[in-house]
């Protein structure tokens, strides 16, 4: 008994209780400052930083958010040292002092050597051509036994060699072989396509990337495709063949909502063209019907005769 006489003892309980107090402060410390430390339940709107230059986007915008530089390219449309692609996306909900990632374009173009095309098949020549950062201008059909073989790789016109010092981006114009049975090639659906990849898309198939207009004002990485031409329910056409293409932005425009409108009427548009081919096949039998009972007719009446 002896040794639980510190029970009866009112230090005791002051004691106990000042630990409790003082657990429940300091969890209660830990929990807030856990929550300034990470920022719980604070997010932001990221912003646009295309078209801004590093130093633009540090002074106005460097205390919130720590960038990091991955790539730079070359671009004969974007102004040199200015921002063209970054992580998270605009608008992303982000917490103050993330990482955002960002490539720039290239102040001095960067330089490459042409490789040697000729006798690959064109979907091998295409990612060739792109790991080298040569872009397609055109694939030109012409006549040769191979089909999809490439005859002919030209720069400017004229014939280029294989290890030709070429500045990245430069476009080759492809001459590629039609084959002995000179088929149709399939048409891509494009609908609901990123702008950036479209032309891979229609070469890799191919076919050539025709007129392209941008139906909204916005930044390139929100661009998609809503219609083309040829139509995609066309089905196919001849090898080369140009394909234009429409855009719009996937923020001003519901391609969601647009894809199930036209599902709805491939819907009816197969119903009616069954229900047409039902009619015509009704219709036939119905003339197949009445042509045996005049037969039996016939052959009645004949033998009503003898």
């Amino acid at each position: 008994m002896g040794k639980l006489q510190f029970l009866k003892q009112k230090k005791f309980y002051i004691h106990l209780l000042a630990i409790i107090v003082l657990s429940f402060v300091l969890l209660w410390l830990t929990i807030k400052l856990l929550n300034v430390y990470t920022r719980h339940g604070k997010v932001y709107e990221l912003p646009d930083f295309s078209g801004m230059t590093i130093e633009q986007v540090e002074d106005l915008y460097g205390r919130s958010y720590h960038f990091i530089l991955v790539d730079s390219i070359y671009s004969k449309t974007e102004a040199p040292g200015t921002i063209v692609q970054q992580d998270p996306l605009p608008q992303a909900k982000v917490k103050h002092g993330r990482n955002v990632y960002y490539i720039i374009v290239a102040k001095t173009p960067e330089r490459t050597t042409m490789p040697n095309l000729n006798n690959l098949s064109l979907r091998q020549a295409l990612v060739l051509l792109e790991s080298s950062g040569l872009l397609v201008k055109e694939l030109v059909y012409t006549d040769h036994f191979a089909r999809n073989a490439i005859c002919e790789q030209h720069y400017n016109g004229k014939v280029i060699k294989p290890g030709t010092e070429l500045v990245k981006g430069s476009k080759i114009t492809l001459y590629v072989g039609l084959g002995t049975d000179r088929r149709n090639t399939k048409l891509p659906k494009l609908y609901d396509t990123q702008a950036e990849d479209v032309q891979h898309i229609l070469n890799m198939a191919g076919l050539n990337l025709g007129n392209e207009t941008f139906e909204d004002k916005d930044s390139i990485q929100y661009m998609k495709v809503y219609k083309m031409e040829p139509p995609y329910s066309k089905g196919s056409v001849k090898p080369g063949t140009f394909v234009d293409v429409w855009y719009r932005s996937s923020k001003k425009f519901d391609f969601d909502k647009e894809r199930n409108k036209m599902l709805a009427e491939d819907s009816l548009t197969n119903a009616k063209e069954r229900q047409a081919v039902l009619d015509s096949l009704a219709a036939i039998n119905d003339s197949i019907a009445a042509t045996q009972q005049d037969i039996e007719e016939d052959d009645e009446s004949y033998e009503d005769d003898f």
